[in-house]
């Protein structure tokens, strides 16, 4: 049991008695002491007072963590053996007036800096003045914003307390160190720890420290798999690199070093067990940060500056899966950087991907954002885009789009399940025209979709009320100032997205209906279900020509392509809007991690000529081997899609090594890319490897232990992936530019 009294009387002593204090307080967690001399606290021995957990100053206060349930017995001692009065609310403020003018200083700030690599004091000092500013006795939910900023404050508290754990251990491993050369590390990384995380960085590497703090406790809290990434590292660095390399204390190789490091801990980053539904939607043990390199600035300028190239190299020696490594080029990208990129991408193991960066914003301004934040945004996860740092934004989950058209053609029943899942609207021998096939698969893709959304509201409101994300909210832009919590509404944005999946797949698939039984009458809807219902085994003259002779998406062919938009948009306009249960608007996004895997396997033969549980179509990307016209006719295909009007879309695109070879390939691949994005494409990346190669690694993977794969927004070791993953990947089109 703690001695409330003794822990008091030694910190009073260390302080330098009570002659030294000039104030006293107390917040949730903290001891607040303004003495009149600081060289008299004796920060050492307070830290080892029991019950302690962590000291440090912050503009004329000393703050002693004692945590919740305890600061406030030991303030009780503390004020009765110093024989002072505790502070009122006015005297504290007055007390740290100059403190607490500069942390407003520096919270107004924080649009302008990396918000995930906010001091931890700082954003302690601000939640203290919301705290003092509640008002009790009008607003309801003061109780509830009270409670959540305690959470907040308590969450800076572990980060600061983290951080002198792993100073001290510095300073004991640099006293036990006899190499000079790694003592001296040590003895840098103990001096870097005594700055971050608690106060701003001023260094290249204590930034990179400080950022890595923020993502340890981030995802500590949520779950170790949750997608939070550094956004836009090249941009929130550059000002550190240059003054640094000024100042002569870092060059292009330390930088390069530092940054290599930082790789290696999102690769080490552990991850929970997946089972059943769970590993078959999303295949992978990559933690999905997603760091953006290039883009433009805030202020619209090109974004591309010297650590962007030091990213790119870093990224090439250290061919990791994760971080998930992007690119993003604007208008305005040098095509130096452009080519270099392409250089990296064309040895094969899948980074960096490609992104849109004029897309990317106008997808967040067409979505509520302010022009300034849609440019500090862009990707995250797979390919989803947000406002980092001032967006709650959640992907809710897949929607089997094939399937719903699967459902609608034998009257909403499953043959799989043996299950009435979908309405009874009649079954699809019956209809007469294709309107009336159209009409019956738009009610029962808004059916399910209002399923989707009712589920997900109940989901919202569970992690609302029992899932607080404290940590996330304080690094979350309007979280503290609204005093709500990131799960509950209360950052600037709050948009959720449902991912659409399949849609090559569902095109070819009405395609072929509508084509060969109500346009050219080349059989009869009943005759393509008995095919379909048989595999299309003993149907050989019906699959040839629904697999081959019939219009496909992904080859610039209008007949097919039209049908793609309508679909997409039928999908969008039954999504985009409707509200969430956190104030904000639900989007929809076109990606399928690795449920286009799953969703084949609980769907029978299609009528494009797909064969019984094969994999739907990824992304958007076209049908396996139905994109027989190139890579250019691809891009057309793709770029019919309204790509501004989602929240993103992934393309996936196969080489063969000798297609992008020498500096011709590499100027062809280059090309291709901003073709597409003046298409306003939003996202390609590309697999550059041969059939042959993957065929013998699928066999033999002992022997390709280190070969990697793209396999949707993420690269994978392709020995991980599973058989039916591996074959998905395999028969990918092999595009060639002749």
């Amino acid at each position: 049991i703690m001695d409330y009294r003794k822990t008091a009387q030694e910190i009073l002593g260390y302080v330098g008695g009570s002659k030294n204090i000039v104030s006293a307080a107390h917040c949730a967690t903290r001891l607040r002491l303004v003495i009149a001399d600081n060289s008299k606290a004796d920060k050492e021995a307070i830290e080892n007072v029991d019950g302690v957990k962590g000291v440090f100053e912050a503009s004329g206060q000393l703050q002693i963590i004692l945590g919740t349930g305890t600061v406030n017995k030991v303030f009780d001692e503390f004020i009765a053996i110093a024989g002072i009065t505790a502070s009122t609310k006015a005297e504290a403020k007055e007390a740290a007036a100059e403190k607490q003018n500069w942390f407003m200083k520096a919270i107004k700030l924080l649009g302008d800096i990396f918000v995930p690599i906010i001091p931890a004091i700082v954003a302690s000092g601000f939640l203290m003045g919301i705290m003092n500013a509640l008002d009790f006795m009008n607003d309801p939910e003061a109780t509830d914003k009270m409670e959540e900023l305690k959470a907040m404050d308590i969450a800076c508290d572990a980060v600061i307390i983290l951080g002198e754990r792993y100073h001290k251990l510095a300073l004991e491993m640099a006293e036990k160190e006899a190499d000079p050369t790694r003592k001296k590390e040590l003895e840098q990384i103990a001096a870097n720890l005594e700055v971050v995380p608690a106060h701003k960085p001023q260094t290249f590497w204590q930034a990179i420290q400080l950022y890595w703090f923020t993502h340890l406790a981030v995802t500590t809290e949520l779950n170790p798999w949750d997608a939070f990434s550094p956004g836009r590292l090249d941009q929130h660095l550059i000002s550190y690199y240059e003054a640094d390399t000024e100042a002569g204390i870092l060059d292009d190789e330390k930088a390069k070093e530092l940054l290599e490091c930082l790789w290696i801990k999102f690769y080490n980053q552990p991850a929970p067990v997946k089972v059943g539904i769970t590993l078959k939607e999303s295949a992978t043990y990559v933690d999905f940060a997603n760091i953006n390199t290039g883009g433009v600035t805030p202020d619209g300028k090109d974004g591309v500056n010297a650590v962007s190239y030091l990213i790119l190299d870093c990224m090439d020696e250290m061919k990791l899966v994760q971080p998930n490594s992007n690119v993003t080029i604007s208008k305005k990208t040098p095509a130096r950087f452009l080519k270099r990129a392409c250089e990296i991408s064309r040895k094969g193991w899948g980074q960096p991907a490609f992104y849109n960066t004029e897309a990317q914003i106008m997808e967040l301004v067409n979505a509520g954002k302010s022009l300034e934040d849609a440019r500090r945004g862009g990707s995250s996860g797979c390919v989803e885009t947000g406002a980092w740092g001032s967006e709650a934004y959640i992907l809710t989950g897949y929607m089997n789009i094939p399937k719903i058209f699967q459902l609608t053609l034998y009257n909403g029943y499953d043959a799989m399940s043996g299950k009435q899942l979908g309405l009874k609207l009649g079954y699809a021998k019956d209809f007469k025209t294709f309107d009336e096939l159209w009409d019956a698969f738009k009610k029962q893709m808004k059916h399910f979709i209002d399923i989707k959304i009712r589920g997900n509201n109940v989901i919202e409101r569970l992690y609302a009320e029992n899932m607080p994300a404290p940590c996330l909210s304080v690094v979350t832009n309007d979280c503290i100032s609204n005093a709500k919590d990131y799960n509950a509404g209360g950052a600037r944005y709050n948009t959720n997205y449902i991912q659409g999946v399949g849609i090559g797949t569902v095109t070819d698939c009405i395609t072929a209906v509508k084509y060969n039984v109500f346009d050219k009458k080349n059989f009869t809807m009943e005759e393509l279900l008995e095919a379909m219902d048989h595999n299309f085994e003993g149907y050989d003259a019906i699959f040839r020509m629904v697999h081959d002779k019939t219009p496909k998406y992904g080859n610039d062919d209008d007949y097919a392509d039209s049908i793609m938009q309508d679909v997409f948009n039928l999908y969008h306009d039954l999504i985009t809007g409707r509200p969430t249960m956190r104030g904000g608007k639900y989007g929809v996004d076109m990606l399928p991690t690795t449920c286009h895997v799953y969703f084949g396997e609980v769907i029978g033969a299609t009528a494009n000529g797909r064969k019984a549980n094969i994999p739907v179509s990824e992304g958007i990307s076209p049908e396996k081997s139905a994109d027989v016209n190139g890579p250019t006719a691809v891009i057309k295909s793709c770029a019919k899609m309204d790509h501004l009007a989602t929240a993103g879309t992934l393309l996936n695109q196969k080489f063969t090594p000798d297609v992008v070879a020498g500096e011709k390939g590499l100027d062809n691949m280059a090309s291709l890319i901003r073709s597409y994005f003046a298409m306003d494409g939003h996202h390609v990346q590309f697999n550059v490897i041969d059939r042959k190669t993957l065929q013998e690694a699928q066999k033999h993977p002992e022997d390709y232990r280190d070969l990697i794969v793209r396999v949707a927004g993420y690269s994978d070791f392709f020995r991980n992936l599973s058989k039916p993953l591996q074959d998905e990947i395999i028969n990918r089109t092999e595009q060639s530019f002749e």
